[in-house]
């Protein structure tokens, strides 16, 4: 059964960043673009890399590995561009009051 779990404040995680966070042993990168907030998990799938060190890309809403390129899109967790090739799980976030909560599994 899943939980809602606090990550941080709000203003924690800055317009265009992303933030790393390890909820009950799962490694999520949180990203902020304007109003919109997302949560993917934070390891690359093609090697064990932090996704939320990399850049933050608003304009296609994706988050870019810093090792070898791969892109993630942060709306479906799928890669656009090699060399990963699998997609890295959703997980569901909202803002409550000042605060932000991601669903974890």
């Amino acid at each position: 059964m899943s939980r809602w779990e606090r990550l941080c404040a709000a203003s924690d995680v800055p317009d265009g960043e992303a933030r790393r966070f390890v909820v009950d042993g799962h490694p999520v990168a949180v990203v902020r673009i304007a109003d919109d907030v997302y949560a993917i998990g934070d390891t690359c799938s093609h090697q064990k890399i932090s996704l939320s060190e990399g850049d933050v890309h608003p304009e296609t809403r994706e988050l870019e590995c810093w090792k070898h390129g791969s892109t993630f899109s942060l709306e479906t967790g799928r890669p656009s561009c090699l060399p990963a090739t699998r997609p890295v799980p959703l997980f569901s976030v909202k803002v409550e009051g000042d605060d932000l909560v991601v669903e974890v599994p």
